[in-house]
């Protein structure tokens, strides 16, 4: 390999390296708003929340492959979530060994509190950059879009 490839290797694993930190920083930075707060919603129980309304009406094998969580700590969550009336868990009519979930209308309004709210919180933390950051931002949204679409093709 030449010095060049090798220096472009690099570049790119430190490319990878900050976009993972950013990423990461976003996403906790973001978690915590109003709406999850007065909840009491974790950030597990948030993220199924949002999974369900996202998809509606799911098998929870499904949505426990989605979430990247075990059986045992989706069911808790779940258990919470439908005690707290913002999902709904029943079993498969043809099939007693599926159970499903689906969100209540409740947890369709948090889900969008919770949306708008974390929406406002970039909003207005892009108005505090330079319309050139702002610009760049903007520019790179399709290549970050391709990225989810790798991740997301890459699991199915």
């Amino acid at each position: 390999m030449t010095r060049i490839a090798e220096a472009e290797q690099q570049v790119q694993a430190d490319v990878a390296q900050r976009l993972r930190r950013v990423v990461g920083h976003l996403t906790r930075l973001l978690r915590p708003v109003d709406a999850t707060l007065a909840a009491d919603l974790t950030p597990t129980r948030t993220a199924v929340l949002l999974n369900t309304v996202r998809n509606g009406r799911a098998r929870l094998a499904d949505v426990a492959e989605q979430e990247g969580l075990n059986p045992t700590l989706l069911s808790r969550t779940l258990a919470t979530l439908a005690e707290d009336g913002l999902v709904e868990r029943f079993p498969d009519p043809d099939d007693r060994r599926v159970a499903w979930v689906a969100p209540t209308p409740a947890g369709r309004r948090l889900a969008q509190r919770i949306r708008a709210q974390r929406t406002a919180a970039l909003h207005d933390a892009l108005a505090g950059l330079s319309d050139a950051e702002r610009h760049r931002i903007e520019a790179a949204l399709p290549a970050l879009e391709r990225l989810v679409e790798h991740f997301t093709q890459e699991s199915a």
